[in-house]
């Protein structure tokens, strides 16, 4: 639901044209007025309703189905009030016509809701399902990223690796932001939400009661590609670098691959980069490493074409 909302973002912004310039242009193709549905409750920029991105327990992220589901299930009156401040209070500081989508959704009838929904489904089928595999491989690289980082130093290296826009100052988490907030945890969990589609700022949700959610952006090494393989596939032959495959599993620094494989640094910088050309790794810079991990197409692979579980 995050990476379908802000995508509509980028959809609409013409910067970033080396990551999401291929991107625009193949989605534009695809859709068929759902644009201007969604325009009229995602404003090009600032505040959405924090509806139209429900968390699920414990602020776990929810899959496209289940969030639809919890949107569907949202009470009137939160979406009225949340829908208040696109309609003359809130940050984008317009007005909608009598019988716009706002005003109907406000008045609780079930025919704009799935409408709505309708529309949102089309969207993600046009703009980011084709996509799907690329954006989740950038965030697991990411996740991997953190964890990396928790390990090696605790919730303080996390916190200290996150994007630039985003600095620990304990017990202060501050973030580049477009407005001036306080977000209190009083004892809360804070769940951190990569994203592929997140630029320049991260996002949180506008109520502070509901769950904390900080979403950033991930480092973009490349452009949304699809994951079928490319020219570089045929240069994956050989033991050494099936091994180099294998032994990346949940990702490795590029010593740690040569000391796993039992080849030497420069062989094993060598074949990642290989594998990174096919598609089948991603490589993120760990402090004065760098961190490789498996793409969907090269988990995919080590098992043999088998269907990717759906996560």
């Amino acid at each position: 639901m995050w990476e379908t909302i802000l995508s509509f973002h980028r959809l609409r912004d013409r910067r970033g044209s080396t990551v999401f310039g291929k991107w625009r242009k193949e989605s534009r193709t695809r859709l068929n007025g759902e644009a201007r549905l969604l325009s009229a409750v995602v404003p090009p920029r600032g505040y959405f309703p924090d509806f139209l991105t429900p968390a699920g327990e414990g602020a776990e992220p929810l899959g496209l189905d289940a969030g639809i589901e919890v949107l569907r299930d949202t009470p009137t009156d939160r979406i009225r009030g949340e829908l208040a401040l696109l309609t003359g209070q809130g940050a984008a500081g317009r007005r909608h016509t009598p019988g716009s989508l706002p005003e109907v959704l406000a008045e609780g009838r079930t025919e704009p809701l799935g409408r709505l929904i309708s529309t949102l489904r089309a969207y993600h089928r046009a703009a980011v399902e084709p996509y799907w595999p690329h954006i989740r491989a950038s965030v697991e690289a990411d996740r991997a990223l953190r964890g990396r980082a928790l390990l090696d130093g605790g919730a303080d290296e996390l916190l200290a690796t996150l994007p630039p826009m985003i600095r620990w100052r304990a017990p202060v988490l501050e973030a580049d932001y477009p407005v001036d907030r306080e977000l209190r945890l009083d004892g809360r969990g804070l769940l951190l939400q990569p994203s592929f589609f997140c630029r320049g700022t991260p996002v949180v949700y506008r109520d502070p009661g509901l769950p904390p959610v900080l979403v950033y952006p991930v480092t973009h090494p490349g452009a949304p590609a699809s994951a079928e393989p490319g020219p570089w596939l045929g240069r994956l032959v050989g033991h050494t670098r099936s091994a180099v495959l294998r032994s990346i599993g949940n990702g490795c620094t590029t010593s740690e691959l040569a000391r796993r494989t039992g080849v030497s640094l420069a062989s094993a910088s060598q074949h990642a980069c290989v594998l990174r050309e096919a598609g089948l790794v991603r490589t993120l810079r760990h402090g004065s490493s760098v961190l490789h991990t498996l793409t969907p197409l090269g988990a995919a692979l080590l098992r043999g074409g088998a269907p990717l579980a759906v996560p």
